[in-house]
């Protein structure tokens, strides 16, 4: 299976239409399990489903048709990087709307998977991420990949093609720093 999926992406770089339609079968169940990690971690009672997250993702990343990937770990990295943005983008509107008094649930039935974090939470992750990304841009797509995409070590180590240890390091640097800026905040 990952040999068929860059050789899609490959497809899918070259014009290939057909290619895409293709490539969602293939990737589908594991952008799932990846929407999943990212929402085990928000708190009980959203209406933001696993199936709509991957949905949405998979929206954003067909819109942008200049975006190429040289390869599997880059296709999820970006996947993830969309998840991430679309989690904020509804935090953000939950705190409007909760500013505004116009905070209401709707229901939405499909999967029991639901989300953790509260949306001041995430935001205040969001807002140190972009202080870590001025800051360290490299350490910054380490704690991406491995907070927001859910990626093991080895496997951000990898997509980001740093050895290991490298990648550890970074990795301690950057959980330090987000700890420092959310105390702060």
């Amino acid at each position: 299976m990952p040999g068929d999926v860059t050789h899609l992406l490959s497809a899918i770089d070259c014009g290939d239409p057909k290619a895409a339609e293709e490539l969602l079968p293939l990737v589908y169940e594991e952008l799932r399990r990846l929407a999943a990690h990212k929402m085990a971690t928000e708190r009980p009672g959203q209406t933001l489903q696993a199936t709509a997250l991957v949905h949405e993702a998979w929206l954003r990343l067909g819109r942008d048709g200049d975006r190429q990937w040289p390869g599997r770990n880059y296709f999820f990295a970006a996947a993830g990087e969309a998840m991430r943005r679309i989690l904020i983008e509804r935090a953000r509107r939950k705190i409007n709307a909760r500013k505004a008094g116009l905070d209401q649930r709707e229901e939405l039935a499909e999967s029991k998977i639901v989300v953790q974090t509260p949306a001041d939470e995430l935001m205040a992750v969001h807002e140190a991420l972009g202080e870590l990304e001025k800051e360290d841009a490299q350490v910054a797509e380490l704690v991406k990949l491995r907070y927001f995409v859910g990626m093991t070590m080895p496997q951000a180590a990898e997509a980001m093609r740093l050895p290991l240890r490298s990648a550890e390091r970074l990795w301690s640097f950057g959980k330090v720093f987000l700890k420092s800026r959310m105390k702060a905040q």
